[in-house]
């Protein structure tokens, strides 16, 4: 991780669909002023395709993701957590902050629902990555500004 980079991980169950898309908007949006990451409790073999349709519709290409494991470490180090879904398989360490997003599964759903996940998800990653790289972009106050 880069320091002084706000860091997020998205994680839910199978890591194919929701922390996927969600992992593409932050990269799409933020840049590298955010440093992002995903994972699932039971992750699944592939990224979902009918995710990765809806995506590319909107110029993000998640196609060559693999979906994978979150790590303890990873965790441990991310300073925004983002579950969705993962309920009682989303790990907790004292002192992070969460945020859950409760948002439908796009597993086995149609095109037009998953659009409409992909552009839930969007708007969610809007507002918390303003949130994010306004404070990272914000010059760090020191004791003789004050």
């Amino acid at each position: 991780m880069t320091i002084g980079s706000p860091s997020v991980i998205f994680l839910c169950v199978h890591n194919a669909g929701r922390s996927q898309m969600a992992a593409g908007w932050m990269q799409h949006l933020a840049g590298t002023r955010v440093e992002v990451f995903s994972g699932g409790s039971d992750p699944a073999s592939d990224v979902n395709p009918v995710a990765v349709e809806a995506m590319a519709e909107v110029g993000i290409d998640i196609s060559r993701e693999l979906p994978k494991s979150w790590t303890d470490e990873t965790i441990r180090a991310a300073d925004i957590i983002v579950t969705m879904g993962c309920g009682d398989s989303c790990p907790v360490f004292p002192g992070k902050r969460y945020i859950d997003w409760e948002l439908s599964d796009p597993a086995g759903r149609p095109i037009e629902e998953v659009r409409a996940i992909r552009d839930e998800i969007r708007a969610r990653v809007e507002q918390l990555a303003a949130n994010l790289v306004s404070k990272a972009d914000s010059p760090q106050r020191t004791t003789e500004d004050s």
